[in-house]
């Protein structure tokens, strides 16, 4: 028995390595998130590009509303992870710590959900891709999978869906209404803003001003 036990966990092992050196240099073919939203929605919009294909504007956008700290931090954003937790002892409404590196690694290796395994696992892989992929492959593939839309996927998915043209040809204010759905792409609309959508996707304005790609 434990030696079967052994041989199972040496194949997950293995696994993991493989799909860790995979994603160093492509796209997943799916996540469990798109799965979900395929189910959910009966559609699966996306469309793969590379880091250069993207342009700066939607890039500038999604760091300036995310994780502003994302080229300096090591995975783990320390202080952003203390202010959610003292502010979820407070209030009612949780609120996230997580990077865009803890992000991908969520969306490319695992599932939705808040449970402690689940961050457990989530703590390991970001360690992981952030010594084996670096900043500008965290980047692209956060910003080919992310849920961006009910059943879309990616950046350029989301431009073709709500501006009807590529991710690099954005505009600072499209890329940036853009940026606003996150975290929440089920519920939010940039064609049909709410008060606080406007005035999120003012203050994400401003923020792209003091984002560096580097």
């Amino acid at each position: 028995m434990w030696k079967k036990i052994k041989q199972f966990l040496f194949i997950v092992l293995v696994l993991n390595v493989v799909f860790v050196v995979w994603g160093r240099f492509f796209n997943p073919p799916i996540t469990i998130t798109q799965i979900g939203g395929l189910f959910e929605y009966g559609k699966l919009k996306r469309d793969y590009i590379s880091y250069d294909e993207m342009g700066n504007n939607v890039k500038r956008a999604v760091i300036a509303s995310e994780d502003q700290k994302f080229f300096i931090h090591n995975g783990f954003d320390y202080t952003a992870i203390e202010k959610a937790m003292e502010h979820n002892e407070k209030g009612k409404k949780i609120r996230g710590g997580s990077t865009i590196s803890q992000q991908t690694a969520k969306n490319i290796f695992l599932w939705q959900g808040r449970s402690w395994f689940r961050k457990g696992l989530e703590a390991v892989y970001t360690f992981i891709i952030e010594k084996a992929w670096g900043k500008d492959v965290i980047l692209e593939r956060y910003l080919n999978s992310i849920e961006m839309g009910q059943g879309v996927f990616g950046v350029e998915a989301a431009a073709e869906y709500y501006f009807g043209k590529q991710s690099k040809d954005l505009t600072t204010s499209e890329a940036a209404w853009i940026a606003t759905v996150l975290p929440n792409p089920k519920k939010y609309d940039p064609k049909n803003p709410s008060a606080y959508l406007r005035k999120k996707h003012n203050w994400i304005m401003r923020q792209m001003r003091n984002v560096s790609l580097k």
